[in-house]
């Protein structure tokens, strides 16, 4: 816990690889995006009607609100709600959403403090970057973690620690504060699996980064907690408790150079909002598609006896006939089916209309699974497979191993330039949202980072 604590008191803009500036940057535009898009959805409104039951010390930006304003801790929990809650945000692996738990802490801790102390662009990107490569250390503290999971949610754990992280740096917390900071944190982790699909599952974001903001805050406020509740503590559950196999490394001091994690490994970035796990089997059920229409002159479904899905056993995204936009987003069937039938899966798929049309229905009676044995539930190893089993009994088999995105092939910066502004587009001019681009990418440069926070 020490040297976590040690590292986040620590580490410098310096330490920053141009790499990692590059990435990071992408990660707040889209993060942004995601968020300003998300803050058009239902349990954003409920969320939102929620927080203004309390008007105290409104200093911090709602996304896509102009004019609306609260406490800091309130902001950001509305916030990391909006960027999660059409499952549109980034992931890492092993798996987890890293920046939609840290940049609205950031963001409503930026707009917190006095103008005497506000962190100039170069800081904020570095506590952005402190929060990242937190939640990356735990997380590779476990092999359990390197899967799909089915107990906690990632962003609910690892997230709550990189939030707290990420805002104990930006706030300036001496060593002793910054490690109160994240056991605080343990201490307010966590969310079950079983909410995956629902309304509840962006509360695990806004949890996440509003939690850790609390932690951070509470530790500057002189809060003390286990100083070692990351290490392997015999006969008693410290982070161990969300990990059984936990097995905790120190996190080398920075020197002259620290070579983040993220400079080895880039994120992935949705092109469409669902699950991450959507993304493969929706672009193997492109090149089926387009296998049928060069077989027979177009696409017909009548052509189709069945349709086999080769995916990962990952129960609570397999799911035959979702029956609400989030569980349409967590299902495997329902956008390989959208995918063949419409020949792309985008904001308008999840909605009513779309779900319970009935040439979608009528191809979802038709899909059936299989789980071949070398199709793992990890974001790094798995694979998608869409085979069409025709009535002339020809089979036409569509397959994604790397989809365009995913950090091994990752969006163009046309292309993560594209799905910003179209996010963002909803709820802003085209004006401000070319300013916000400009921002972020200039964040070093910014002399107030609650500048980015305010033209939001």
């Amino acid at each position: 816990m020490l040297s976590f604590a040690s590292f986040i008191h620590g580490v410098r803009p310096e330490h920053l690889s141009e790499v990692v500036r590059h990435r990071s940057k992408r990660m707040i535009l889209d993060s942004i995006g995601v968020g300003l898009v998300g803050s058009t959805t239902r349990v954003f409104n409920i969320a939102l009607r929620y927080c203004q039951l309390y008007a105290s010390n409104a200093v911090s930006t709602v996304y896509g609100r102009k004019g609306l304003k609260l406490s800091p801790t309130l902001a950001a929990f509305t916030n990391g709600i909006a960027a999660h809650s059409m499952d549109f945000d980034d992931t890492w692996h092993p798996a987890t959403h890293p920046s939609g738990a840290i940049l609205p802490a950031l963001l409503a801790a930026s707009q917190m403090l006095p103008p005497s102390s506000k962190p100039n662009g170069l800081d904020f990107l570095l506590a952005f970057n402190v929060g990242i490569e937190v939640q990356g250390r735990l997380m590779r503290f476990s092999t359990e973690a390197h899967n799909i999971p089915n107990r906690f949610h990632p962003p609910s754990v690892v997230g709550t620690m990189g939030s707290a992280a990420a805002t104990a740096k930006l706030l300036s917390l001496n060593v002793a504060q910054c490690a109160h900071a994240l056991a605080i944190a343990a201490s307010l982790a966590g969310a079950p699996m079983a909410n995956a699909a629902t309304q509840a599952k962006p509360l695990h974001i806004g949890n996440a980064t509003r939690l850790g903001l609390e932690a951070a805050l509470l530790a500057a406020r002189e809060m003390e907690a286990n100083p070692l509740i990351l290490d392997d503590i015999r006969g008693c559950s410290g982070f161990s408790a969300f990990y059984g196999d936990y097995q905790p490394k120190p996190l080398p001091l920075p020197a002259n150079s620290h070579e983040f994690l993220l400079e080895k490994q880039d994120v992935a970035f949705k092109r469409f909002p669902a699950h991450l796990g959507m993304h493969w089997i929706v672009d193997a059920a492109a090149s089926a598609r387009n296998l049928l229409v060069n077989y027979s002159g177009s696409f017909s479904p009548s052509l189709i006896r069945a349709i086999l899905l080769r995916i990962p056993v990952s129960k609570y995204i397999n799911r035959p006939f979702p029956e609400s936009e989030h569980q349409a987003r967590h299902s495997f069937q329902f956008n390989a089916c959208t995918a063949l039938l419409d020949g792309e899966v985008g904001l308008n798929s999840f909605s009513d209309g779309c779900i319970r049309r009935r040439e979608l229905m009528e191809l979802l009676a038709k899909v059936l699974v299989e789980h071949p044995e070398d199709n793992l539930a990890n974001f790094d190893k798995m694979y998608g497979e869409v085979a069409l089993v025709l009535e002339n009994g020809d089979v036409l088999t569509g397959r994604c191993d790397t989809f365009y995105g995913h950090w091994r092939k990752p969006l163009s910066r046309e292309s993560l330039l594209k799905k910003f502004r179209s996010n963002a587009s909803h709820v802003l001019p085209e004006d401000k949202v070319n300013s916000i681009i400009t921002t972020v990418e200039n964040l070093e440069n910014l002399p107030d980072s609650s500048q980015l926070a305010s033209s939001l």
